[in-house]
């Protein structure tokens, strides 16, 4: 089945931008969130939170029209959350699917959730399962440094929603103790709940910027922000104008994105946003700019429902 803008008012076909504008949401239609984007080649690989059964796996050639290519991993304990995908390309060459479920229960009966890595030959799956990393724990996100060193990043939420980073010895082995490098301390991180979750790494001219989500995800003040240092393992310092993305007019709690570069090679950002103001989960996929200025900060775009130029960031 085949999902496009609704309505399709800019799209790009190979590397040729055909029409001049865009239109949120995408995927229109379908409830989904917290997305993560894989480009092999020309291709896009879209995951995200839907049922909770597993991943459904969509594919583009342009970040616009998606086509499902069926579900990718098969989730036994139905509570999948949030994915996060690594192609090894300096490595075996497989694919790395770092997932969010639920663990079993404490001796109380208390629910918790936990994150594991599944691996797979294609990124259309099917990923096997190859055990758990972290419990009490959700929104893995695996980054490879520019030497190979790959750094996990995930948020402890029985801890009070902390973000940690872990070196990785390999995509499977976690080497050494994790470090915390951001928790709950400004204001808009705590409108709705104390919650800093969703991390998402971009480093640029030698800096690192963690990107991250705050706020209860569930609340229309859900926003995004980031933080940057000088190290994969910090110290980060948070940027004083967070948050980059936040609510307003009919943007409704933007939040927990990734990062893609498009076919005109500018960078875009995946992300969810609320349907209703209320708290509440249903949300769907939005697609916007994000780029940075001379000075190295990192600007962003929101929209939904409204007619938008398909380059409109400064570089």
């Amino acid at each position: 089945m085949a999902f496009a803008l609704m309505p399709v008012l800019g799209c790009w076909t190979g590397n040729s931008l055909v029409q001049k504008t865009y239109r949120n949401p995408i995927l229109a239609g379908r409830d989904i969130a917290d997305p993560d984007v894989l480009q092999i080649g020309d291709k896009y690989f879209l995951y995200g939170t839907t049922d909770g059964h597993g991943y459904e796996v969509f594919v583009s050639q342009n970040l616009v029209d998606w086509k499902s290519k069926g579900i990718a991993f098969h989730d036994p304990r139905h509570g999948a959350w949030a994915p996060d995908l690594f192609h090894n390309k300096r490595g075996d060459g497989k694919f790395y699917l770092y997932y969010t479920d639920s663990a079993p229960r404490t001796e109380s009966g208390e629910k918790r959730k936990q994150i594991g890595v599944a691996v797979a030959d294609s990124p259309l799956g099917p990923f096997i399962d190859k055990g758990t990393l972290a419990v009490g724990c959700i929104d893995a996100h695996l980054f490879q440094d520019d030497d190979g060193k790959l750094y996990l990043y995930y948020v402890e939420i029985e801890g009070g929603f902390k973000i940690f980073a872990q070196e990785m010895e390999t995509p499977l082995k976690p080497k050494g103790d994790r470090i915390e490098i951001i928790h709950p301390t400004e204001p808009w991180e705590m409108a709705s709940g104390h919650v800093t979750e969703g991390p998402f790494m971009l480093k640029r001219d030698g800096v690192y910027y963690m990107m991250y989500s705050g706020s209860g995800a569930d609340s229309m003040f859900y926003a995004i922000g980031y933080a940057t240092s000088k190290s994969p393992l910090g110290p980060f310092v948070k940027y004083a104008g967070n948050p980059i993305a936040r609510g307003g007019g009919n943007v409704i709690g933007p939040g927990h994105h990734c990062v893609v570069e498009g076919p005109d090679k500018k960078l875009w950002m995946l992300y969810h946003q609320k349907k209703t103001p209320d708290i509440s989960w249903p949300r769907f996929l939005a697609l916007d700019p994000l780029w940075f200025d001379e000075q190295g900060v990192i600007h962003a775009t929101v929209s939904h429902g409204t007619e938008q130029p398909a380059s409109n960031r400064e570089k």
